[in-house]
This record gives structure tokens, sequence and C-alpha cells, in this order.
């Protein structure tokens, strides 16, 4: 019994050659013509919140990870800020559960830096050790700076990478949006540059003296992007995300209404530019959607009082491929690298080409619309934008997972 993909042209390894693709399964027996489509490996996505257990309202791991399928992802690294707050084993343990029961493409959990993510006490950081994908207190940047260094330490005996959430409390002022001319405009407290940049300053001096793998979640600052340039030259085992929004937006896109709010925030041309500079001199290791799904009334309540997340996971790859490839800004090479090859390497997932794959119709027109998501969240900067690039099948692990409608077995 097996899968089969006939004359899709293959981007694993390979310049886009027409080829046929042999899926061994032992549940589906089926023929797919996949001619003028193209076929990736499965995406790795290494920062998404699925939000079970403790906020299944917002998310679930079976409505996230049908999401991800949706969007050619079949690998996703499921961030700790839950409740419980996985921090310990027993703590770990109904995140698992509801993995193994719901979740249709892999996902990979995070283990907590320090206990309930107070940054007080560490986490019981080695007994995780060999069940998590890499320690974060996502959502919250840890503050002191003896303990950060003291999860390096543990992180680096352990063989496990930190992945920071960098954000300095004292630089936040109660700002929401970013510190720019659009909050000043419309009197809103805005959220500097520094809150972020300066805290991946004090870590990076941490990861060269520790030696500890240390990876950067979401930058959005041209400082950042210069300083972890910086910190590569310099030999410190670093790497970063960005996530679509960072790529493609600014401040001067921000419009009053919640589905523009996130944190960190749209910042501003410059930024932009740094951030593409970045992802093309290999500074930015990959690209990450940060996934944030919230009820439709938590996205209702305006830029002030919305709370912060957009969900990403369907629209990353038509967006990126629509405003960035399509430009020419960097080739579909890089994009299958940046949401594959780079993301798999660093923290160990995916794989399994062609066991794990996506095709996809590169050249399908359509406006997004988050009525079609297959996530709970709806709130997306993106709606209503014009893209190119439509999944019509995602396979994981062998099985089909997502199969659109109208892409048909022959």
């Amino acid at each position: 019994m097996r899968i089969l993909l006939k004359n899709g042209s293959v981007y694993f390894g390979g310049d886009g050659t027409p080829q046929d693709i042999s899926v061994d399964n032992a549940f589906v027996s089926a023929v797919f013509d996949c001619t003028g489509f193209a076929v990736f490996p499965g995406f790795a996505d290494v920062h998404v919140h699925l939000r079970e257990p403790g906020f299944s309202y917002k998310e679930t791991i079976r409505t996230g990870t049908l999401a991800a399928a949706h969007g050619g992802y079949t690998d996703v690294c499921a961030m700790p800020n839950l409740d419980p707050v996985p921090d310990s084993p027993a703590h770990l343990a109904p995140q698992l559960d509801a993995i193994r029961k719901d979740a249709v493409v892999r996902v990979h959990p995070y283990g907590a830096i320090t206990r309930g993510e107070r940054g007080e006490t560490l986490a019981d950081m080695a007994a995780m050790a060999d069940t998590v994908v890499a320690f974060s207190d996502d959502g919250r940047g840890v503050q002191a700076e003896e303990r950060m260094e003291q999860a390096m330490r543990e992180a680096k005996k352990l063989g496990r990478i930190i992945a920071a959430h960098c954000e300095d409390n004292s630089l936040l002022r109660g700002g929401y949006i970013h510190d720019g001319a659009y909050a000043r405009a419309h009197g809103h407290r805005g959220i500097c540059s520094a809150s972020e940049y300066s805290q991946i300053e004090r870590d990076l001096r941490l990861a060269a003296k520790t030696g500890c793998s240390y990876h950067v979640c979401h930058i959005s600052a041209k400082e950042s992007v210069a300083l972890i340039r910086e910190a590569k030259k310099a030999g410190v085992d670093v790497t970063c995300e960005t996530a679509p929004h960072y790529l493609l937006l600014t401040e001067d896109d921000l419009q009053e209404d919640g589905r523009f709010k996130m944190n960190p925030p749209l910042r501003e041309k410059a930024d932009r530019e740094a951030l593409l500079e970045g992802l093309c001199d290999g500074t930015i290791d990959m690209i990450a959607t940060d996934h944030a799904p919230h009820s439709a009334e938590e996205k209702s309540r305006g830029l002030e009082k919305s709370l912060m997340g957009i969900v990403g996971l369907e629209t990353a790859f038509p967006l990126l491929y629509t405003q960035l490839v399509r430009t020419g800004v960097i080739s579909l090479g890089k994009l299958i690298a940046l949401l594959h090859d780079n993301p798999c390497r660093r923290f160990g997932v995916g794989g399994g080409f062609p066991q794990n794959c996506t095709v996809f119709d590169l050249s399908a027109q359509y406006a997004v619309d988050p009525d079609t998501f297959l996530s709970m969240g709806r709130a997306t900067p993106f709606a209503g934008s014009t893209v190119r690039g439509k999944c019509m099948l995602t396979i994981c692990g062998g099985r089909i997972v997502y199969q659109d409608p109208d892409f048909m077995t022959v």
C-alpha cells in the first residue's frame, strides 16, 4: 500500500525537476496527479502556541495541528505558556497525553526555563531533557542575569537549547505597540526596541561565557539583527528566528484593530529592511510563525486592550512566497531552507522525506480568508491580502493529514 505523487516538481535536494514520488503507507493507497504542483519537505515551525492544556477555548492540540497541516507543516514546537506550565515531568504529562491523543502532525514540546515561568527558580530541566525539544519561558523574558546564566549552564550540561523571549520588563512602561510615529500620532503607549535588544545583548554575552546553544525568538529590531550578526562572527553558538509579519509589515500598516497587535510589535521601515538583509545574509536562520490564537472577544478590544498575538500557520508560506520569492527578494530554495532545512537541523526535528512532505499549487491565487482557517484563532493582519500558493496535500509519517477538497486521487 502506498501514496504515489506523480509528476510533481520536487524541491528536496533538487531544483524542482518533475518526478514521481512514492510514499510507503500501510493505511492508504492513493495516486495524486501533481503535474504543475510543487512538492516540498514538510515545513517545521519552532515557535507555536497550541494553548492546550489550560486554554483550550483559544486552540487545542487537534485544531492547532490541523492548522499546521493546512499550512504545509509536519513538525511544530509548542511553547510552554500553558496551565500547568511544563516545568516538571508531572506538569508536562497532560500536554504529552493530549499530543499522543489528538495531534495530526508531530508536536515537539518545550520545557519551561523557570518554575511557572516566573523567572525565580529553575524548572526541573534535567528530568525533562529527554522529552522536550528545548527550554523557553516564551511570553516572558528571564529578568535576572544570574538566573539566565544558571539556566544556560544547565542547558549546556544537558545538551539542550535555550530559546529566549527577550524582553526587559523595566523598559516596557506599559507599552503595547512600537514606540514610533504611529503611537505618537494616535496617543498610544509605545514599546521601545531597547526592551528587546538589550536583553539579547546580555544573553549573547552569557552564551559566549557558558558555551550554551542559544536561540533568539521572534526578533523584530534592527539592533537585534546587528548584535546577532556580530555574535555569530565571534563564534557564539547562536541562531535566531523572525516571523512573517515582521518581514512584511511595519508600523505604517497599523490599524485600530486587535489583529495588528502582537509581541514584539510591528516596528519601523528600517527594522524591516534590516530583517530582510539579515534573512539574505544568513544572520536570521529561520522563519517561525509565533502562531498565537486568542478568542474573538479577546482580539476585539482594539490596539490598547486586545491580547497580544496573531495566527500564522495557515498563511506563512503563501505570504512569504508571494511577497518575498515572487518579488525576487529571496529564492524559493532559500525559503524552503528557512522553513525546513535550518529549523530541522538546529532543533533536531523534521526529516523523513517523502514520508513527511507537502504539495502546493504555486499558481493558485486567492485572498486570505480567516473563515477558512482550521485554527480556532482568526486574528491576522493579512485578512484580505491576495496571495499565491495553496496547500493541496500534506503527508506526515506517511499518512495524509490534510487534503484540499478539490485535490482528488486519480
